[in-house]
């Protein structure tokens, strides 16, 4: 399983803070990325910034079973 976690924006609209997708299903934050505006219509996806294991990570990162992934969108503030 591939836990991703989301805040702000992206939680908001999902309605949750986390999903459990199989791994298999997924090869990389891309394909991942696909998978959830495709599934769930979240737009905002394309603006987060992205962790896998708590380390910032760029779309090619590969995915395998156990990580953790995260959709962090921008935030402002005053």
């Amino acid at each position: 399983m591939i836990d991703v976690l989301f805040f702000a924006e992206l939680q908001e609209s999902l309605g949750k803070d986390r999903l459990s997708l199989e791994a298999a299903n997924v090869a990389s934050v891309k394909e991942l990325k696909t998978r959830l505006q495709s599934e769930y219509q979240l737009e905002a996806i394309d603006r987060a910034m992205i962790a896998v294991n708590e380390e910032y990570a760029t779309e090619d990162a590969k995915l395998i079973d156990g990580d953790v992934v995260a959709f962090i969108p921008p935030v402002s503030g005053g």
